[in-house]
C-alpha cells in the first residue's frame, strides 16, 4: 500500500496524530477514535493493522496491553516527496510574513501617535 494511500484514511491520520505525543495503548487509542468517529474496536483494530503493516506504526506488549508508538521512517519518505512542492507555498507563506509583519508595524504607528 502507498504511504498515501494508507495517510489518506481520516481514522489512520488521526491515530498517528494521537500517537506523535507519545506511545499509547490500543484501548486509549480505541476510545478516542470510536468516540470520534463512531467506528467500533474491531474496526480500529483493522485500522492499527494497517498502520502497523506499512510501517507506521509499532506495537509492543506489556503484559496484557499492547503499547504503539508512531515510526518515522514512512513520515520521513513523504516529506522527502513533498520537498519538490515546498516551493509553490513557502513563497506565498514568506509573503504572509511580511504583510503580516507590516500590519504590526502600522498599528504600533497609529496607535503611538494617538493625541490621547
Amino acid at each position: 500500500m502507498h504511504a498515501f494511500d494508507v495517510l489518506g484514511d481520516p481514522v489512520r491520520r488521526r491515530i498517528l496524530e494521537l500517537l506523535a505525543s507519545g506511545e499509547q495503548s490500543s484501548g486509549a487509542l480505541g476510545a478516542v477514535v470510536q468516540e470520534e468517529f463512531g467506528i467500533s474496536q474491531p474496526a480500529v483494530s483493522q485500522h492499527l493493522r494497517v498502520l502497523r503493516e506499512n510501517g507506521f506504526a509499532s506495537v509492543r506488549a506489556e503484559g496484557t496491553r499492547r503499547l504503539y508508538a508512531v515510526e518515522a521512517a514512512p513520515l520521513r519518505e513523504v516529506d522527502a516527496w513533498l520537498e519538490r512542492f515546498r516551493g509553490f507555498w513557502e513563497q506565498r507563506l514568506d509573503a504572509l510574513g511580511t504583510e503580516l509583519a507590516r500590519g504590526r508595524r502600522e498599528r504600533r504607528a497609529t496607535e503611538g501617535s494617538d493625541p490621547e
